[in-house]
């Protein structure tokens, strides 16, 4: 059900547009570079929506580069994530937020800049009619408020111990996304409407965490080696016999491998779901389905390659498909796009073997 949403307790000025045009454009420059996948989405998606949907996946993309640096301690990524929140509501607070980039040690070049041009996001953010922006702020403040528990409930790097607690913490960093993106959906597609946007609702949640579990899994190794993160469950690795402390070790690979191959089942089994969220976008809804079905696509596709490799519990070694791929399902699934018969067949491929449109590439 559509969340009844309580006005911000501060009114929001106005920018001058002349401000909001340099954020967009900001903001449309610094994508790429935190996302390829998200950029090649965002892009498709027009007016309004398109504006709403790039502020509020960068704004997110704030609060995990904050999240993410592994030299700041939980306290301080607390109160940042704090300020982030409050920022939603006060341009003041907005406007502090850049020099947070100056306390990023490990961050990714493109995510340092991104932190730098905070002010510029927040006034994308606050050109929004006020029900996107109410959608946006709601969603951001759920992901940045699970984002302080797991920082302060794992000081010294996060190490997941039970299924329960993956889903919580998949929940808070993509389950809310998939419920920000239905919200906008219902906000902003006339084909969306209420009956529509219930049956999205049931899956709007398995949509973003399948796409995570798909995330976390092709990077196992990096995660554990330069984000000190686990994100496999030590309660399924003793089951097997292992733990976090030999989740990489050689000597233990079997048995560590038998715990993703069970978390490669439960990626596919949201997939499924994402897949039904999907088909279940009327076609009138053009622009959605053509942002939706790319990132469904690729994490289908990354799924295959996971399944068939060891390479994530290597140090150093990652999972991914090729560019070659990438551009075929590109080319693909927008052709497809109208068609869920279509969509499901060629799923259906690139669950059993690489897809390309050149002959014998596969």
């Amino acid at each position: 059900m559509l969340l009844t949403l309580s006005p911000p307790p501060l009114e929001l000025a106005p920018d001058p547009p002349a401000r909001v045009a340099d954020a967009e454009r900001f903001a449309k420059g610094i994508l790429p570079g935190v996302s390829r996948t998200f950029a090649l989405s965002i892009r498709l998606l027009p007016g309004t929506l398109g504006r709403a949907v790039l502020a509020a996946y960068l704004l997110c993309r704030i609060a995990d580069t904050v999240e993410d640096d592994q030299a700041m301690s939980p306290e301080r990524k607390g109160a940042l994530l704090d300020a982030l929140v409050r920022a939603l509501d006060d341009a003041a607070e907005a406007e502090r937020l850049p020099a947070v980039a100056n306390e990023l040690v490990a961050g990714d070049p493109a995510h340092v800049e991104l932190v730098r041009g905070a002010d510029s996001v927040f006034v994308l953010y606050r050109s929004l009619p006020e029900r996107s922006r109410l959608r946006v702020r709601h969603w951001v403040t759920e992901m940045a408020v699970g984002m302080k528990k797991f920082a302060q409930r794992y000081p010294r790097g996060i190490r997941i111990g039970t299924l329960d607690e993956y889903r919580e913490y998949c929940y808070y960093v993509a389950g809310t996304v998939g419920h920000m993106l239905t919200d906008l959906w219902h906000e902003h597609a006339r084909a969306i409407g209420t009956a529509e946007y219930r049956i999205l609702w049931k899956r709007c949640r398995a949509f973003g965490e399948g796409l995570q579990t798909v995330n976390i899994l092709k990077d196992i190794a990096w995660d554990a080696t330069r984000e000190n993160a686990i994100y496999i469950p030590e309660e399924a690795l003793r089951e097997r016999g292992g733990s976090h402390a030999t989740l990489l070790s050689p000597e233990h690979a079997a048995a560590s491998h038998a715990v993703v191959e069970e978390f490669i089942q439960l990626a596919g089994r949201d997939l499924d779901q994402a897949l039904e969220y999907f088909v279940s976008i009327p076609r009138r809804a053009v622009s959605v389905r053509a942002f939706c079905i790319l990132p469904l696509l690729f994490a289908h596709a990354t799924l295959r390659e996971l399944a068939r490799s060891r390479a994530m519990l290597r140090a150093g070694e990652t999972v991914k498909i090729s560019r070659g791929e990438v551009k075929s399902l590109m080319v693909a699934g927008l052709a497809l796009v109208m068609s869920n018969a279509g969509v499901r067949r060629l799923v259906g491929r690139v669950r059993r073997k690489r897809f390309s449109l050149l002959p014998g590439a596969a």
